[in-house]
């Protein structure tokens, strides 16, 4: 149930995950709402924010940070899958050489090549939609992100998963949120198990042929 919520979310996150929101006219007074409206205060935690990341931010700046925790989280959901399944199945792997982290650097470098093209081509594709073009006279950008750009749009939903109900969108844009922020703590939980005892952890906490 684990492996197909996160896959699930991952899948309505590409779709855009993060899509709703809030129209608030320039006229109105009053402190704006928890990060300008964005997803992620209608949680188990509410507007969590303790390190004060908000503070003094605008909403441009605020738009970049949802950016950066998507892209994350949703990487973070991919790669706490894949320390999974992997235990059960490797196939470009022996599955005798140890945690991932050592039999990455034994990949032949035609692979190398692809993996480098695909992730290439998936940045390149985020940029075009999402972050502002760069003025070729001061080699910067007025902002980070594209003016009416909202993060985690994408526009990508290949298997049709997104709700049409705005309601039903919005409650699924704070799953996407709350797997990924887990994902991010659980494949960090990953790395440094593998790293520190020198398994996968499958073989540490029992039989890895599970």
């Amino acid at each position: 149930m684990l492996a197909f919520a996160t896959a699930s979310s991952l899948a309505l996150s590409l779709s855009g995950g993060s899509q709703v929101q809030r129209k608030v006219s320039p006229k109105m007074k009053g402190p704006a709402a928890f990060a300008y409206g964005l997803p992620g205060g209608k949680n188990i935690l509410g507007e969590f924010d303790p390190a004060g990341f908000l503070n003094g931010k605008d909403k441009l700046e605020v738009y970049r940070l949802r950016e950066a925790e998507l892209a994350h989280g949703r990487v973070s959901m991919l790669a706490s899958l894949g320390f999974i399944v992997q235990e059960k199945f490797h196939p470009l792997f022996s599955g005798d050489g140890g945690p991932a982290i050592d039999q990455i650097p034994q990949l032949p470098i035609w692979l190398w090549g692809v993996m480098l093209a695909g992730i290439g081509s998936a940045e390149q594709t985020r940029i075009a939609k999402g972050w502002a073009k760069v003025d070729q006279a001061t080699g910067k950008a007025a902002s980070a992100l594209r003016v009416g750009y909202y993060p985690g749009d994408l526009d990508f939903d290949p298997l049709g998963l997104k709700p049409e109900d705005p309601a039903e969108f919005a409650l699924m844009q704070e799953k996407e949120l709350s797997h990924g922020r887990l994902a991010m703590i659980a494949a960090a939980g990953f790395l440094a198990q593998e790293a520190v005892t020198k398994t996968t952890w499958g073989a540490y906490w029992g039989d890895a042929s599970f």
